[in-house]
């Protein structure tokens, strides 16, 4: 997610803190907080796909989804 979008859901909750927000204003942020979400996980998920267990002699095993899901 690009810097000047964080920027802006920044800026919506600050001006949410002391004014109040539009109804548009408040579409908008919850479709940047959706988008940042998103961003996250998907970051998140880049991550644990590429990650391994490595035991007590060395042997290196992926990580899998929860339930034995490959």
């Amino acid at each position: 997610m690009e810097q000047e979008k964080i920027n802006r859901i920044n800026e919506l909750a600050r001006k949410q803190r002391t004014e109040g927000l539009t109804a548009e204003e408040l579409a908008e942020r919850d479709a940047l907080r959706r988008e940042y979400i998103d961003s996250f996980k998907d970051s998140l998920r880049g991550h644990l796909e590429n990650t391994y267990i490595v035991d007590g002699q060395g042997n290196k095993t992926k990580l899998r989804k929860k339930g034995g899901q490959p």
